[in-house]
């Protein structure tokens, strides 16, 4: 993979440099590697650069940017943006035995990448565990950030844990399921800081469908199809290692940010779009994160959960035209 990327790199910078002018204002598909320590951080870019500029921040630990890239990064460049997506270090397909996994990394590569495509400012649309990763680094940044949107974003994780073992409870409850209550009275009593909490309310989650769109349409059954067969699906590295450094490495890994983006929308727009059956936030927490972003910053998809872009991807591409066109 690193071989495929550094012959990528070369060929496009050639490319380009034979170009004339208004080519060279384009810079669909072109791939760029940040390095450091010669570790490769994967990153591409869709559009025209003279576009406003857009940074998917995938979820994780453990996540990677396939899908959104697979399905949405070139439909939203072709609404008029410059869209970079990229695996965060040690995730997907920027390798590195070395990562650490804490937010302060994250930041760091986060701030490189600006540098790499030499944009001083961008939009950032962070997804699941992606939107802490953007919030803090929007925190500690709000000069090169024009808009924060949180797409399904995490923001209070225990408000979530707490939402998704109490209401698969009521779930056992009905159907009268002794071993699944027993099996969340034992997860209760883990340690609220560790992956092996976090991992096991997730599996719980999944295996309520909390994370399915209710009613799969043809077009979003069609777009998972297609990039399952496609180099992205087959590129959709996952290291199980990423969730243990993390909770290891990073002293913030049960956090509530609500208070930082309280403060944060003083001086960066906000929004916030979330699937209206995206079952691992409750309504309280959809309320909430209403207030903080103002009624007119705030959308509920419905038939949609947690990957709206590829739930619903039109009204999704369409919400972020309209917020920032």
């Amino acid at each position: 993979m690193r071989h495929f990327l550094k012959v990528a790199c070369i060929a496009i910078i050639t490319a380009l440099t034979s170009c004339n002018s208004l080519a060279q204002q384009k810079d669909d598909y072109s791939v760029k590697s940040i390095s450091q320590n010669r570790i490769e951080i994967y990153s591409k870019v869709y559009g025209n650069r003279n576009n406003p500029a857009i940074i998917f921040v995938h979820g994780g630990p453990r996540g990677n940017s396939t899908l959104f890239e697979g399905t949405t990064a070139q439909k939203l460049a072709d609404k008029g943006f410059y869209v970079i997506v990229y695996d965060r270090r040690g995730e997907g397909r920027s390798v590195d035995t070395t990562a650490t996994f804490t937010f302060q990394e994250a930041n760091n590569d986060l701030n490189k990448l600006y540098k790499t495509y030499n944009i001083s400012k961008a939009n950032i649309i962070a997804h699941s565990f992606g939107g802490l990763v953007a919030t803090l680094f929007a925190e500690q940044n709000p000069e090169k950030v024009s808009s924060l949107i949180l797409a399904g974003a995490l923001f209070s994780q225990q408000e979530t844990y707490d939402h998704i073992l109490n209401s698969a409870r009521k779930n056992y409850q009905e159907n009268k399921d002794i071993l699944m209550l027993s099996k969340i009275s034992e997860i209760e009593k883990l340690p609220k800081n560790s992956a092996e909490y976090r991992k096991q309310t997730y599996e719980v989650a999944s295996q309520n469908n909390y994370f399915k769109m209710p009613f799969p349409t043809e077009e979003a059954n069609q777009l998972r199809e297609n990039y399952e067969v496609s180099e992205f699906g087959k590129n959709n590295i996952r290291n199980d290692n990423a969730p243990i450094l993390f909770y290891k490495n990073e002293i913030k890994n049960n956090i509530d940010t609500k208070p930082i983006l309280k403060n944060l929308k003083k001086k960066v727009k906000l929004y916030a779009v979330y699937g209206q059956q995206d079952r691992i936030f409750s309504e309280k927490q959809f309320n909430d994160m209403r207030k903080i972003v103002a009624k007119n910053n705030f959308k509920l998809i419905d038939n949609c959960s947690h990957y709206l872009f590829v739930d619903q991807q039109q009204i999704f591409l369409e919400t972020i035209k309209k917020w920032l066109k």
